[in-house]
């Protein structure tokens, strides 16, 4: 996929913003800020899905975590409406902080607005974009954070959030996840999951 100047600068700005994470993960030998690293499996994973995306998705699969760890969940209720309103308020801020970079390096207000649109999850399963990157954030999670997600919950609530998780994805993204590289363990909970 080729990607322009402006789209590489950009990558570059978000990267740089997410690099200030205090969190870390070891990947493959490596020690990466966490967001940093989130970004990069997007991009991956958005190139192999939909290698024709639009440049505003691609900018979205990019930066769609920007910042998260400056709005911790523990300072909302931990309860139910108060994870509602932690994702709500992550939304906002993810597109209010990827919009002040995209103004920066050049891009549109039409472009920050699509980005914006699609950081919103606005149109889920109408909109063909919305529905790429939520299948991308899908198969990112099951690729990458289900296993420690397991570790830590009862079965019974590890498969109602593959059950949710299953259903916020096209027909596409549900047969590139049965196709992703999950251990025995993973792929024993998922068929849990889709045959209960």
């Amino acid at each position: 996929m080729i990607k322009s100047e402006k789209l590489i600068a950009a990558f570059k700005r978000f990267d740089a913003a997410n690099q200030q994470d205090p969190n870390t993960e070891e990947y493959q030998g490596k020690t990466y800020a966490k967001e940093v690293l989130y970004a990069v499996r997007m991009t991956e994973k958005l190139d192999v899905f939909a290698p024709d995306a639009s440049e505003p998705l691609q900018l979205t699969a990019r930066c769609q975590h920007i910042c998260r760890w400056e709005i911790p969940r523990d300072s909302y209720e931990m309860n139910r409406v108060g994870y509602l309103k932690w994702r709500q308020d992550l939304k906002k801020f993810h597109a209010q902080k990827s919009g002040e970079i995209l103004k920066e390096v050049g891009y549109t207000q039409e472009t920050i607005d699509k980005v914006a649109f699609l950081l919103e999850k606005k149109q889920l399963k109408k909109n063909e974009d919305t529905q790429t990157l939520e299948d991308v954030i899908c198969l990112v999670f099951l690729e990458f954070y289900f296993e420690p997600f397991a570790a830590k919950h009862s079965e019974e609530k590890t498969i109602d959030i593959l059950q949710k998780t299953w259903r916020k994805m096209s027909k596409k993204g549900q047969e590139a996840a049965l196709k992703l590289p999950l251990s025995q363990n993973a792929l024993s909970l998922v068929s849990k999951a889709l045959n209960s």
